[in-house]
């Protein structure tokens, strides 16, 4: 269940970060195939591929040939155009790469736990022998547990940084701060929400210590070395479940930022379907109001819908 709940999350994550380059109307060279199929890590190229197809159509996305220095000597001083975008957004395949490959590592290991015959004793009818062992022992599920949860505190972790980078009108130099759409000073536009992303990501980077190695001996030291793999796989559950509510805070708020740059039939197909269908369970703010009952809706919204773009 973790792991289908995994793979969703990095799916919304790969969409959500995209759509975000459209909206700052990125350049494309850095999920391109061709800066991307000079790193050997498949996660990574998989998640460029990913954000390549989803922005084919996107009327926001620039094509880096047909700006800067395009055969034309610079006149100025200082080049004011940003000619890189901050990790959050550029670096997305190497981040969400590495994430992609250990959900896939992690499935396959399941699957084969999931498999096997994890008795003790072991009984072997046809040699009518038995054999005593530690097939029940979880070390590889607790591993792997431990694996994903530190991967999915990652995608939590960068979806903060996104959302931070929408919220700061600084960084960003295109939206109100806190994507206001009402009055500044008057009214708190995203910013109550950012409170809640920030310790709920705080709270997966403390979940996020190692379980496989929290060994307690018990049963007369019989069991002197044991994974806590359920512990493990709980505690990979909790993160999971923390991480959709992060990334519907995230959503909430790239929601509002598509309507104060007016860009919704701009977007690439994917992003706007999404935009269209959040829309209809979170309602455009302006002036405020409790936004915990959006937050769970989103939430649900994101676990529930089929999504596969990865």
């Amino acid at each position: 269940v973790n792991l289908i709940y995994a793979k969703k999350l990095i799916n919304w994550s790969v969409l959500i970060s995209t759509c975000i380059n459209e909206l700052v109307e990125a350049f494309d060279d850095h999920f391109s195939s061709e800066l991307n199929s000079v790193k050997l890590h498949h996660g990574q190229l998989h998640i460029a591929e990913a954000m390549g197809a989803i922005v084919k159509d996107s009327k926001l996305i620039r094509k880096r040939t047909d700006h800067l220095y395009q055969g034309s000597k610079i006149e100025v001083d200082i080049v004011e155009e940003k000619v890189q975008e901050y990790y959050s957004l550029r670096c997305v395949p190497q981040i969400l790469g590495p994430i992609y490959d250990t959900i896939k590592s992690a499935e396959k290991i399941v699957m084969h736990e999931v498999n096997s015959v994890n008795d003790n004793p072991v009984i072997d009818s046809e040699n009518k022998n038995i054999y005593h062992g530690g097939n029940f022992h979880g070390d590889y599920v607790a591993l792997e547990m431990d694996k994903l949860k530190i991967s999915i505190t990652k995608l939590a972790m960068l979806a903060e940084r996104q959302l931070n980078f929408l919220l700061n009108d600084k960084l960003n130099q295109k939206l109100p701060p806190f994507v206001n759409l009402g009055k500044l000073g008057l009214n708190y536009g995203s910013q109550g929400m950012q409170f809640t992303a920030t310790s709920t990501v705080a709270e997966c980077q403390t979940l996020s210590m190692p379980t496989y190695i929290h060994s307690i001996p018990n049963n007369n030291d019989n069991q002197d070395i044991v994974s806590m793999g359920a512990n493990a796989a709980l505690i990979a559950r909790k993160v999971i479940t923390n991480s959709f509510e992060v990334l519907a805070i995230q959503v909430i708020a790239v929601i509002q930022a598509i309507d104060h740059t007016n860009c919704a039939d701009k977007l690439s197909s994917p992003a706007r379907k999404m935009y269209t269908e959040l829309r209809k369970i979170c309602p455009k703010f302006v002036e405020d109001r409790p936004l915990f009952k959006d937050i769970r809706l989103v939430t649900a919204y994101l676990k529930e819908k089929e999504i596969e773009l990865l």
